[in-house]
């Protein structure tokens, strides 16, 4: 099966590439911005990150896409449907990662859609997960609204798990 191109109306989803890690890391690096998730301490461990990524993708079929906006190009995010290979055991999971300029424009919203579509129409995923820090409001919403159900805490992680069956047919 040939996966199409995937885009919403604002944004184009893509596999990142060697020549994007910079961009990806003036935000996955910046610990202000990233204080409700991790952060890449050195461009080598976002390198090391984004790379490995690439190579579950070829593995799953799957794995976060560089966010860009639509008109502009600029790449504004990171996320979609992942297994951690960092953090294994949770399963499939949605994740996103957005530069502060992107902040509360609905843009993960866009990229959550875009890969819970993505998951039912191309993948054999029957249940993701999501985690939120407790203080993150704004994702923990997002997850709400988008049908994920909250699962538990994980204190190891100090995070809320929230999980979504995704339906088939």
């Amino acid at each position: 099966m040939t996966i199409p191109p995937v885009a919403t109306s604002r944004l184009n989803l893509s596999p990142p590439t060697l020549s994007d890690i910079p961009d990806l890391y003036a935000f996955l690096g910046d610990r202000d911005a990233m204080h409700h998730t991790h952060h890449d301490e050195s461009f080598a461990t976002c390198r090391k990150r984004v790379l490995v990524h690439e190579w579950r993708r070829r593995h799953d079929g799957f794995a976060p896409w560089v966010v860009r906006r639509a008109e502009q190009q600029d790449i504004i995010g990171w996320g979609g449907l992942y297994i951690d290979p960092f953090d294994q055991g949770w399963g499939p999971e949605l994740g996103y990662y957005f530069h502060p300029k992107a902040w509360g424009q609905g843009y993960a919203s866009e990229l959550a859609r875009a890969a819970i579509d993505f998951a039912n129409d191309f993948t054999a995923i029957e249940t993701l997960s999501a985690f939120a820090h407790p203080e993150n409001s704004p994702s923990r919403k997002l997850l709400l609204r988008h049908g994920f159900k909250h699962v538990d805490f994980v204190p190891a992680m100090n995070r809320d798990r929230f999980g979504l069956s995704l339906h088939r047919g």
